[in-house]
């Protein structure tokens, strides 16, 4: 009598063949009973998991008859579910429908074999449940691979449209997508691309961030990196734990915004930023956007100018004690307390109160060289202002 690769007869085979349909449905029965999961699926999803625990019986006894472990065992048997259904059905939940399957033939071994092949034929069930498994994991591997493929790609779109300013509905569904739907607390860091493959520079920034409770969004744009962070309480912090991610040069940080909706702000401010860091040859890294007004009026930064205004020029113009007087002064005077006091025909003690208070007022302080650079600025920009 002929026989396959592990002793079973052609009997064996034909009495597993007749009852492919019964065993199928079996399978399927004692998954509805031992797992819950597979009780809250659709009637879809119920119904295409049918189908592929009768394909993968199927599979079975083709594997049996072409010779058993001499042919390989493919992830065909689960070509007639959609890929979709990896999304309802985790790689775990698969095993479960596999090890489904080998117990009800296992036990329905010794009505279907042979007299004397009951062992033979459950030693190729186990052998055969071995290469599904495996055969699973590529297919949850390769629908991964082709999810992370997809993400990256959504990404990207989300990225590019928060720096153009498009925060339009085809922007919100993709973000909404990637889980941003409702992330709160968001900031743009714009810095150089490092070396490596852009896969691995974003997925070590993102392992990052997430070490600190912070989520992103990043894309390579040639020469630059953009992050989006999420759920920053400090973005200024949050960017110092991703800041050797970026290439060389300058980090900068733009605003925190309330939600990504608003990130187009946050955005412009970062990239202003970068595009005139290199002008203070000392900045932190990472820098604020905001500590960079000064650079950023220089290349012609409305925002930046407005920002200066509204910051330096009018709290000193409309205040009163005369300081704006010794905030022009003290900068002209080359920064000495006794020299603008004598200017001003004052003590120099209040010259350093009114200091004090232009500090309060303002949050910078003239006696830091940036700042002094930054007031000096403002001052100028106010002045052309008020001679339109």
């Amino acid at each position: 009598m002929p026989s396959t690769h592990l002793d079973t007869s052609l009997v064996t085979l034909q009495r597993v063949e007749r009852s492919a349909g019964e065993l199928s449905t079996a399978a399927t029965r004692r998954m509805e009973a031992s797992h819950e999961w597979y009780r809250a699926l659709s009637a879809e999803d119920r119904s295409w998991v049918g189908l592929v625990a009768q394909a993968g019986i199927g599979a079975f006894i083709a594997w049996l008859r072409a010779g058993g472990d001499q042919v390989p065992v493919t992830a065909d048997v689960f070509g007639t579910a959609p890929r979709e259904l990896t999304r309802s059905i985790t790689l775990r939940q698969t095993l479960d429908l596999v090890r489904s399957v080998v117990d009800v033939v296992e036990l329905d071994a010794t009505a279907l074999a042979e007299p004397g092949e009951e062992q033979a034929l459950r030693e190729s069930v186990l052998r055969y449940s071995r290469e599904i498994a495996f055969a699973a994991a590529e297919v949850y591997a390769h629908a991964a691979e082709a999810r992370g493929a997809w993400d990256a790609r959504l990404e990207g779109l989300v990225v590019d449209a928060v720096l153009r300013g498009e925060a339009d509905d085809s922007m919100q569904s993709r973000a909404a997508a990637l889980g941003w739907g409702t992330t709160t607390r968001v900031a743009v860091v714009a810095g150089s691309t490092p070396s490596g493959s852009p896969a691995g520079v974003v997925d070590g920034l993102r392992r990052a961030a997430q070490r600190v409770g912070v989520d992103t969004l990043a894309a390579i744009q040639g020469r630059r990196l953009v992050c989006i962070l999420g759920n920053a309480e400090d973005p200024l912090e949050a960017t110092r734990a991703v800041t050797d991610h970026f290439g060389d040069g300058p980090v900068v940080v733009g605003p925190r915004v309330p939600h990504l909706f608003a990130a187009g702000r946050s955005a412009r401010a970062a990239l202003a930023g970068q595009s005139c860091a290199h002008a203070w040859p000392h900045a932190p890294r990472p820098v604020a956007a905001d500590d960079l007004l000064a650079e950023r009026v220089l290349v012609g930064d409305a925002p930046a100018r407005a920002l200066l205004l509204d910051r330096i020029w009018h709290p000193l113009s409309s205040a009163s004690g005369s300081l704006l007087a010794t905030a022009s002064v003290y900068l002209e005077s080359a920064g000495g307390l006794e020299g603008t006091a004598r200017l001003l025909f004052v003590h120099p003690n209040t010259v350093r109160y009114r200091l004090g208070k232009i500090a309060d007022l303002t949050g910078y302080q003239l006696t830091d060289p940036h700042d002094a650079h930054t007031v000096r600025i403002a001052l100028a920009l106010g002045r052309l202002r008020s001679v339109r």
